[in-house]
């Protein structure tokens, strides 16, 4: 698939990762962002590089920007120069990771049973899910990992919360959509289902409501970002995703 529409959603993850947070600082090669609300998030708190940085400049460059943090993680949305800095940031004692920029390349389905919810609607399913991931965190760090979704509205000219519910109304499975009317771009973020409802459809049901949503409000770049290095890839190849490009993400503490 044409690697085209690439420089335009690194463009949207940029702007996103801007407007989202609180506060921002310029850096060489990027920014800086922060929200002391959500001190537990490092996605709320982390180095974006969206511009040409020297890579044996980097590791320096997250430690003084991140300094008062006990974590550090750094973005690198182009491929290119995050393959260069894998090196010295590894050395630094960063861990490694390459995410898949995957657009959506197959028809447009029909929206699937799944519906727009508020951020309240999801707080009990999305805090049970957490407490899976992250079995030793305790309840502060949950309340900050399900709040930090509602500062996700600043991000994008529009921004749904989706979910698929059973019918006794749980809340099955959810992920986010951002849209950006102005470029026709689309996101689709943390698609996640609950350990309870999985293999029964409601992530399908989520999945195609989020791009039937996207398709109607005109954005023909519908992408979502993966794991390299995890199943979901798969998962989304079979529902008509490509491998468009990829970013890199390095982490600390």
């Amino acid at each position: 698939m044409s690697t085209s529409q690439l420089p335009r959603i690194n463009a949207f993850l940029s702007a996103f990762a801007r407007r989202q947070a609180a506060r921002t600082v310029d850096l060489p090669g990027g920014f800086a962002v922060y929200d002391d609300a959500f001190a537990h998030s490092h996605a709320n708190n982390q180095v974006v590089i969206d511009a040409p940085v020297a890579p044996e400049a980097l590791p320096a460059l997250a430690e003084e920007a991140l300094r008062q943090l006990p974590y550090r993680l750094v973005t690198v949305l182009d491929d290119e120069a995050g393959t260069a800095c894998a090196e010295p940031m590894i050395r630094a004692g960063y861990t490694h990771s390459t995410y898949l920029v995957m657009l959506h390349a197959g028809p447009v389905p029909e929206a699937g049973a799944a519906e727009t919810l508020d951020l309240d609607a999801m707080r009990i399913p999305l805090t049970r899910r957490w407490r899976g991931f992250l079995p030793a965190a305790d309840e502060e760090v949950l309340r900050q990992l399900v709040d930090r979704r509602e500062t996700r509205r600043r991000g994008a000219d529009a921004v749904h919360f989706i979910g698929a519910r059973t019918q006794d109304g749980e809340v099955a499975s959810w992920a986010d959509l951002y849209l950006d009317r102005a470029t026709g771009t689309a996101q689709i973020e943390d698609l996640i289902t609950s350990e309870s409802h999985l293999r029964r459809g409601y992530a399908d049901a989520v999945l195609a409501t989020a791009l039937r949503l996207a398709a109607d409000e005109d954005c023909g770049t519908r992408f979502l970002i993966a794991d390299a290095a995890d199943w979901p890839r798969h998962w989304y190849e079979r529902r008509g995703f490509a491998v468009v490009g990829h970013s890199h993400c390095f982490e600390r503490g």
